[in-house]
């Protein structure tokens, strides 16, 4: 007697819950956040309602993990190293930030990654419509924060943490400030439009940001003085 192979649960599970997940990025990039239902997610991964509701209570559920699952997905793959960079020192530490021990080249090289991701209409289209709707629904708001933008502003905050140990960063820095010089007008640009989002932009935020704007006093110029060794210009009001 032939025995037959028992389905197995967990695959049929795996299974479902991508589909679900495209499911629900595909439909509120086309139709927006309000238009979205559990029902529509559903009939679109082509599942009971029943089977969405055993694993979420509510639509923003889903497509928080969803949105999680996807961001995911980008970081996984911009962590894998290229073909020319086999030979780097460093890695990719526990922090989920790479720390080669130059801090400006690890933020440039994360921050090109989540240009990639940002002009990626697959990100770009439902990441816009969850941000939109968090600004006029506040729970909807501080899931998106809580659940997806803070973990990720953490792996920054332990970044810039380890540059400090190094020496790299001053200690007096608090690095959850300091990671928004380079992270929130990356972000504003891209919500709002302002300007197109480049690795060129993004390489001058991280710049900006390290080096500060105030002209660079030659070596042995004392605090106060100008470059050419006469006192200082006073302050403008």
């Amino acid at each position: 007697m032939v025995k037959k192979a028992v389905p197995d649960s967990t695959r049929r599970s795996t299974r479902s819950r991508r589909a679900i997940y495209d499911a629900a990025l595909a439909l509120v990039g086309e139709v927006g956040y309000p238009r979205t239902t559990i029902e529509g997610i559903a009939a679109r991964a082509g599942v009971g309602k029943q089977t969405i509701y055993r694993w979420w209570s509510s639509k923003a559920e889903v497509l928080l993990e969803a949105f999680t699952d996807l961001s995911a997905q980008a970081a996984e793959a911009a962590a894998r190293p290229g073909p020319e960079e086999g030979g780097q020192a460093g890695g990719q530490g526990e922090n989920g930030i790479p720390d080669t021990g130059d801090l400006a080249a690890d933020l440039k090289l994360v921050l090109r990654a989540t240009v990639d991701e940002l002009l990626d209409p697959k990100f770009d289209i439902p990441a816009r419509a969850l941000a939109a709707e968090g600004v006029v629904d506040e729970q909807v708001g501080a899931e998106f924060v809580t659940k997806l933008l803070e973990p990720q502003l953490q792996l920054y905050v332990r970044r810039l943490r380890s540059a400090q140990e190094h020496g790299d960063v001053r200690p007096d820095v608090d690095p959850r400030i300091a990671l928004e010089l380079f992270v929130s007008p990356l972000a504003q640009r891209w919500l709002q439009r302002t300007g197109p989002i480049t690795h060129a932009y993004t390489d001058t935020l991280v710049d900006y940001a390290l080096n500060g704007l105030a002209p660079r006093r030659p070596s042995g110029t004392p605090s106060g003085a100008s470059p050419g060794g006469g006192p200082a210009a006073p302050a403008r009001p």
